[in-house]
């Protein structure tokens, strides 16, 4: 067992029941797949059957199927085997990206860069196999030299796939084909200059429109395009460039609305809140909300907990719980300086908002946030040492989970650390408690969040591994209950 220390106040004694184990999925195991053609995917084993009575749901979209980062699933693995969740299989994907996957049914989808291209690729959810793959090229290069993959994840609805693209490449596929049934290029047709990051915001599938944060600097901010024919309906906003958070849905007092939280490039910084009818683009709030740094953005999704909204952004700005109107219009409930999201989106769970404060791998801590004050209940910096080998000599570091994600399901949160960690969290009112913690891989900028469909968890490493040398991959794990 690897000794682990805990940092703050206010939580119960993580070190109480949790089990420590060390993924060797660093390393390529099992055996490489009979499909010749398939030459990206390697099967180590199938999954455990699903535990008898287990909830399941497909993750069609960014945060799941709420748009919240909250998972329905149960019956999922509760302790874990020494190794870590079991690997089910693993493909590489070329240099990469920051897309999560999409699944509905038994398709998943996964959208990231080989080369000088875009791939959007089609597997069986549970074996990993390639059902069909779709190709274009792309200039894009990333102006503070990070991976140049795809940013936005590809979004399911009904028969269709949609993706955009890091240089603003929009495509409708279809899901059984792969096949092109409309495309739009944004940056070019709203004359939008490349974002600090390119393009990262995944688009919103409402209704019949496709919403999209396009973020031209004189307008439009937010266009929503016919689902099925990609056609212009609305557009909305224009003054604020695009955020790399995401359009989220939602219903306040009793009207449909769509929340987008922009801001990106733009000299004095500008940024913040619109809240949309999704019938005709009307806005009903906006409100201004971003960090006075230039080179900043606002990377979190707005939270709506009821009739109110939670935004947060990193760089010292904070965070904000607006009260919604009955006929439109807002007021402030709290600020706050005790949650600054950086790409993490908080998650609400029975009045309380969790989540990672702060702007960097080694200042970030975990921090549990009261909804009526907006103050914090406490804030705990989880710290533990790994020892492993370099060079035929051991060696030991501390690790954090950085600037982690949250996963909520079944009761428990899963983190995916930024150094590739997974941890199973116990978070409440009175404390964090780390149940199980495991190290899928050893590599840098692991900042996309995990997906959970059929109890089946998969992970995106996003650069090499700093050991192994593996190379960018998408792996499953099986967090079935059943054993």
């Amino acid at each position: 067992m690897l000794p682990m220390t805990r940092s703050g106040s206010g939580c119960a004694d993580v070190l109480a029941a949790i089990t420590v184990v060390v993924c060797a999925a660093c390393a390529t195991h099992g055996q490489e797949s009979s499909d010749s053609d398939d030459k990206e995917l390697t099967f180590h084993a199938p999954p455990a059957a699903l535990a008898e009575g287990a909830v399941t749901s497909d993750w069609p979209a960014f945060l799941g199927p709420t748009h919240d980062g909250k998972s329905v699933e149960t019956g999922l693995l509760a302790k874990w085997p020494a190794g870590g969740p079991k690997l089910v299989w693993e493909r590489k994907t070329g240099s990469g990206g920051f897309a999560s996957p999409a699944v509905k049914g038994d398709r998943l989808i996964h959208f990231y860069r080989d080369g000088d291209q875009e791939h959007v690729i089609c597997v069986d959810a549970e074996t990993g196999r390639r059902i069909w793959s779709f190709e274009y090229a792309t200039a894009y290069k990333d102006r503070y030299g990070f991976n140049g993959g795809p940013r936005s994840s590809p979004v399911i609805d009904g028969e269709h796939v949609y993706t955009h693209g890091a240089g603003g490449k929009l495509h409708c596929l279809n899901l059984r084909s792969g096949e092109i049934v409309w495309k739009r290029d944004t940056s070019a047709e709203y004359e939008v200059p490349q974002n600090f990051f390119g393009v990262s915001s995944t688009p919103l599938v409402e209704g019949d429109l496709l919403i999209v944060n396009v973020g031209a600097p004189q307008g439009p901010c937010v266009v929503a395009f016919n689902k099925l024919s990609g056609e212009p309906v609305w557009q909305a906003g224009d003054e604020w460039t695009a955020s790399c958070g995401s359009p989220i849905p939602a219903v306040v007092h009793g009207r449909r609305r769509v929340f987008a939280f922009a801001g990106g490039d733009s000299r004095p910084p500008s940024g913040g809140l619109l809240s949309i009818d999704p019938a005709n683009g009307a806005i009903d709030v906006r409100f201004p909300f971003r960090s006075t740094k230039y080179e900043s953005v606002s990377a979190s999704s707005p939270v709506v907990i009821e009739n109110s909204v939670f935004i947060s952004t990193s760089y010292g700005t904070g965070g904000v719980l607006l009260d919604l109107s009955v006929g439109g219009g807002h007021k402030v409930a709290w600020n706050t300086n005790d949650l600054n999201t950086h790409f993490d989106t908080a998650t609400h769970v029975d009045g309380y908002l969790y989540g990672f404060d702060g702007s960097s791998q080694r200042d970030t801590a975990l921090v549990c946030l009261d909804m009526k004050t907006g103050k914090s209940v406490w804030r705990e910096q989880l710290v533990w040492r790994e020892t492993f080998d370099v060079n035929g000599k051991p060696r030991t570091l501390t690790f954090t989970p950085g600037r982690g994600s949250l996963l909520w399901a079944d009761g428990r949160f899963l983190c995916l650390g930024e150094s590739g960690h997974l941890l199973l969290l116990e978070l409440t009112p009175k404390g964090a408690r780390v149940l199980q913690r495991a190290w899928l891989f050893n590599a840098p900028e692991t900042w996309v969040p995990p997906v959970l469909s059929r109890g089946l968890l998969y992970v995106t490493q996003n650069a090499a591994g700093r050991l192994k040398k593996s190379s960018p991959r998408l792996l499953c794990y099986d967090l079935r209950g059943a054993r």
